[in-house]
């Protein structure tokens, strides 16, 4: 005799969940492969998402044979009165396929009742995102390449790149991390990852960048309750990534030798190029080479006192209270714009020709413009070389450094310096200005012998 396992109260639940869902075009169902049966000659059950006549199917990892599924009600066919110890064996595996389907229709549901809650009109694509993450709950892997396809999708490509390079780190690291959960991320796991980092000569700073990453990510599992605190290897008594600091190599260039790139023009075009770009970052307050590159006719604002470039930085554009910056177009800047555009014509709406192929977006831009930048520190390795600067490796970075500790030297506020340089914190701003030159160090020195 055959029976199905479902009681009648669960068939009234499903049917009145079928009947509503019906009234919104929306059926979750269980259908079975009759295509490609597996080497047992069994056939996959899989869950079928329809909503307005798209549908969508999610494989179970359940199979059944074709005399014991039941189309009609979507579920395994129970046998009553069994004796044969295999035959109930058999019957037992059906009763807890039923029980996962069971599992799995509420699970659906809930997914999509979420989503009306929140007035969302999901699509399959989105379901499929919060169906399969909610069994990867408390896998570090799957939440953090979670994070990052968000990140990617809302423009956040530079934190996305981050998290990813981390990400990959870590499973070199470990290969077993794509099975750890939040718990299995303790002191010693964070310790022996620290060592791994420096066998692969990684110096304090790099390891920093993961660790902060990393850090990230699991307090973010806390507060969404992914995971607790319990086994946090950061913080008091924890894993100390302010230890890792390094002084910062001097970054800015003397006097003269930034004289040299401010009057002297190089007979290369990529060199002259980079050399303009260079000082153009200098006038416009150290503006960094992803942000010029960023950089539209939108940005040209007229306000009370003239043409201005006004924009936020792309590095914490996304965080509140972040003001924009204001740089006045001054003859030099004017100047430098007008010299770039000439030798290298600017696409679509960008002021400045760093971006070299139209049409391009979002990650793809992003990419493009990193190529550039590369491009940009190799041309300036380049110029360096040519005008005989040998105190220090120039790039891009240099003519940011160099701006803050001209100011400096000037004796401008710090506060002033930090606007400027568009920092979230002063505290950021002062790694920038601590490392003062030796000329500085010998002038205040003669205060001794007053």
């Amino acid at each position: 005799m055959i029976i199905n396992v479902l009681s009648l109260s669960n068939l009234i639940y499903f049917d009145y969940r079928y009947f509503m869902m019906k009234t919104i075009t929306e059926t979750i169902s269980f259908v079975k492969r009759n295509d490609t049966p597996n080497t047992k000659g069994l056939y996959a059950i899989r869950l079928r998402i329809c909503k307005e006549r798209q549908r969508k199917y999610f494989t179970l990892k359940i199979f059944a044979d074709n005399k014991y599924w039941d189309a009609d009600n979507e579920c395994f066919v129970i046998l009553k009165n069994v004796r044969d110890k295999k035959e109930k064996e058999e019957n037992e595996k059906r009763k807890q396929y039923n029980f996962l389907l069971s599992k799995y229709r509420v699970q659906a549901q809930e997914i999509i009742d979420n989503f009306h809650r929140e007035h969302v009109d999901w699509t399959l694509n989105q379901f499929e995102e919060a169906f399969l993450n909610k069994s990867k709950q408390g896998k570090v892997k799957a939440y953090l390449e979670n994070h990052i396809n968000i990140l990617r999708e809302t423009g956040h490509i530079g934190n996305a790149n981050c998290y990813a390079a981390t990400l990959n780190m870590l499973t070199h690291y470990d290969n077993k991390f794509d099975t750890r959960i939040f718990s299995e991320i303790d002191i010693k796991f964070v310790n022996g990852f620290d060592i791994f980092l420096q066998k692969r000569g990684c110096k304090g700073n790099t390891r920093k960048y993961y660790f902060k990453a990393l850090r990230s990510i699991l307090n973010r599992a806390i507060q969404e309750k992914e995971a607790t605190d319990k086994t946090y290897p950061f913080g008091k008594g924890g894993f100390q990534i302010a230890k890792l600091d390094e002084e910062t190599e001097k970054r800015y260039l003397t006097v003269e030798s930034f004289n040299k790139i401010k009057n002297s023009k190089s007979n290369n075009p990529q060199r002259e190029y980079a050399r303009k770009l260079f000082l153009l970052s200098y006038y416009c307050y150290g503006i960094s080479f992803i942000d010029m590159a960023y950089l539209t006719k939108n940005n040209i604002l007229n306000l009370n006192t003239g043409e201005y470039i006004v924009y936020k930085r792309y590095k914490i554009q996304h965080q509140k209270s972040v003001k924009p910056i204001k740089i006045k177009i001054t003859a030099e800047i004017q100047s430098l714009l007008d010299s770039l555009n000439e030798s290298n014509p600017t696409v679509d709406n960008f002021i400045v020709p760093i971006v070299s192929i139209s049409g391009y977006a979002g990650e793809r831009l992003y990419n493009h413009i990193r190529y550039r930048y590369k491009k940009y520190n190799n041309y300036l390795a380049d110029l360096a070389e040519e005008l005989q600067i040998t105190d220090i490796k120039l790039t891009t970075y240099v003519s940011r450094h160099t701006m803050a500790m001209m100011l400096q030297r000037n004796d401008v506020a710090r506060e002033q310096i930090s606007q400027m340089l568009g920092h979230a914190d002063l505290e950021t701003t002062n790694t920038y200005l601590d490392s003062f030159d030796t000329t500085v160090i010998d002038e205040a020195a003669k205060a001794l012998y007053d």
